[in-house]
């Protein structure tokens, strides 16, 4: 069990950032060996790697917008498309 905002390795903003993510406790549990120390141990990783993945900060997505190239061979795709689809349709009576 790991009290995070009694912590003194973190910073406020690093607390804040696991508050909001994960709560105020963290809790690990390990009951896969037969040894207790083993159990700990287990117990202690997957404690870090929980504090690892809630101090994570994601990364910032970066617009970007099709290429010329890429524009074209879509509208070409759609051109194709909608000249398939013509040519099932019935005759027109005229």
């Amino acid at each position: 069990m790991f009290d995070v905002e009694a912590s003194t390795a973190l910073s406020e903003t690093q607390k804040r950032r696991v508050v909001a993510r994960s709560g105020p406790v963290l809790r690990a549990v390990s009951q896969d060996e037969r040894s207790q120390a083993r159990n700990r141990e287990l117990a202690v990783e997957r404690l870090v790697d929980k504090l690892r993945a809630a101090l994570a900060v994601p990364r910032k997505r970066v617009a970007t917008t099709p290429t010329k190239a890429a524009r074209e061979k879509r509208l070409e795709a759609k051109r194709r498309r909608a000249a398939t689809k013509r040519r099932r349709r019935p005759p027109a009576d005229e």
